[in-house]
């Protein structure tokens, strides 16, 4: 079964980078999980929905789009037009800062947010990016 970026891509798009959710953003899920260990395996459901979310959530910066994918069952994607962004934002605590996760916030035309939470590495995420942006607009980077 292929991936949702591989087979959303079209005709002449290539994927230039991939990101990933950082498990630290799923602390919280997994402490609970420890928390509810002893209790009828509640603990176990918890961890496997850390796990669920951790596989299921897709992030990758193609040639001509951002594309985002969450969920399995029931899913969430956000697709924009690198050509469209207006803006990037990293938001980050500092656990983020010191775990190198954080909150990658798209503003684009026509469209007032796109919050990515929990991307491990967005700095490096936002720099692919707009690296990106600027090969599509045809721009060579310095200009």
């Amino acid at each position: 079964m292929a991936s949702y970026v591989d087979a959303s891509l079209i005709e002449g798009e290539t994927v230039l980078y991939r990101g990933h959710i950082s498990i630290w953003s799923l602390m919280p899920y997994l402490v609970l999980g420890l928390v509810f260990a002893p209790v009828l395996g509640i603990g176990v459901i918890i961890w496997l929905l850390a796990w669920v979310k951790y596989k299921t959530t897709e992030l990758a910066v193609t040639s001509r789009r951002l594309i985002a994918k969450f969920g399995f069952i029931s899913r969430t994607t956000v697709e924009l037009n690198i050509q469209k962004a207006e803006s990037i934002q990293v938001i980050q605590s500092i656990f983020g800062r010191l775990l190198d996760y954080g909150t990658i916030v798209i503003s684009g035309a026509g469209n007032p947010q796109a919050p990515i939470p929990g991307v491990s590495r967005p700095l490096e995420f936002r720099k692919a990016f707009l690296a990106a942006q600027e090969g599509a607009l045809g721009k060579s980077p310095g200009n």
